[in-house]
């Protein structure tokens, strides 16, 4: 019988400790993220409308990637991805290349958008380079809202769904030289709570969606490389999770304007907007966290142990504080309790099923 987690969560005093060095607010110029080559890679990015993933789609556009900005059809407030291309499309024009620079629509909260995107994908025949998993909400508060496909909202948008367009774009991936998979988990994951039996953030869940996701997420980061490490077909792929830092962008407005939150969350949400526009980096600032996982030689493939790469690079598995790596919750490091996540994302979404695990092990 397998044994389960018998990982001990720290104390509540240094879960707040590891949360508040994610704040790091420290200034990042082109001497810590300098300009990268990028003419001829092909790189998606979701949720790149908006926040952080537009300035990291714009940064790539400028050093020469051909990019897809996946999002979706977005609520009036954020900048539509038409926009969002044309802006990344001057970009790269004005710095001399001729990429391609797409929005094609892509919708997490709906699996049957994430299929439709992977083979679109697929049919265009491309090698994948950089995968940045970015979009995320914030919690949606008291009144839990489902997708269509059963799941909570915040546990598909922020996590399911990007596992799931990971393994779905894994041949792609495979096909490129040195594939990096950058995923934005956060700082939060230290005041996240494992609890299995209500991972669907169902009735009775300890702890909140938001940090128990960005929690399973950055063990999933870590169960992954482990098993790319694993098979030499795969072991090439670099994957690694990142905190932005605290950012003042769009994720800190009410998810669901269409739900009424309770007065202590309309509360929270205006003290964290509040502090967001005096305490915060730029959305620019902290993109440079996506943009670094996903150029910087350092946070690379390990070249000793994956075969490529070059000399310093560290793989991957691992949790970069901004552009630090840094240490993690312990679960991450607890191989039995990262099985345990491994074999609830197959409960929830049946990727053996639909033949996604066993591609990890062909």
């Amino acid at each position: 019988m397998d044994k389960a987690s018998t990982t001990t969560s720290p104390s509540r005093f240094w879960r707040i400790w590891q949360t508040l060095r994610g704040t790091n607010s420290t200034f990042l110029t082109n001497r810590e993220v300098p300009e990268r080559d990028l003419t001829g890679k092909w790189i998606i990015v979701t949720g790149a409308n908006n926040g952080i993933g537009l300035e990291a789609a714009k940064t790539f556009a400028k050093w020469g990637a051909n990019l897809i900005l996946a999002c979706r059809e977005p609520p009036e407030w954020e900048t539509h991805p038409s926009v969002a291309e044309q802006e990344c499309k001057a970009l790269a024009e004005s710095a001399g290349h001729a990429s391609t620079i797409e929005w094609w629509k892509l919708d997490l909260t709906d699996l049957g958008s994430i299929d439709g995107f992977a083979q679109r994908w697929r049919d265009a025949n491309r090698m994948l380079d950089v995968l940045c998993n970015n979009a995320g909400i914030s919690t949606t508060g008291a009144q839990k809202v489902h997708t269509k496909d059963g799941f909570e909202l915040t546990h598909q948008i922020n996590f399911l769904s990007h596992v799931y367009i990971t393994l779905r774009l894994l041949p792609s991936l495979v096909q490129s030289s040195e594939p990096r998979i950058v995923c934005t988990t956060s700082c939060h994951h230290f005041l996240g709570t494992f609890d299995l039996e209500h991972f669907n953030s169902d009735p009775g869940m300890r702890g909140e969606p938001y940090g128990n996701n960005k929690l399973y997420y950055q063990m999933w980061v870590t169960e992954l490389q482990k098993r790319f490490l694993a098979n030499d077909r795969l072991k090439h792929i670099t994957v690694n999770g990142i905190n932005p830092g605290y950012v003042n962008s769009g994720i800190w407005n009410n998810p669901r304007p269409d739900i009424t939150q309770s007065r202590s969350e309309t509360r929270s949400t205006a003290f964290f907007k509040f502090l967001a526009r005096y305490l915060a980096i730029t959305p620019q600032q902290g993109s440079l966290a996506i943009v670094n996982a996903a150029t910087s030689p350092t946070l690379g493939p390990d070249p000793e142990v994956q075969g490529v790469g070059a000399p310093g690079g560290i793989g991957g598995g691992h949790y970069i504080n901004r552009i630090w790596p840094a240490q993690s919750m312990p679960y991450c490091a607890d191989e039995n309790a990262r099985r345990e996540v491994w074999e609830k994302l197959d409960e929830e979404l049946h990727l053996e099923e639909r033949g996604l695990y066993a591609a990890l092990r062909d």
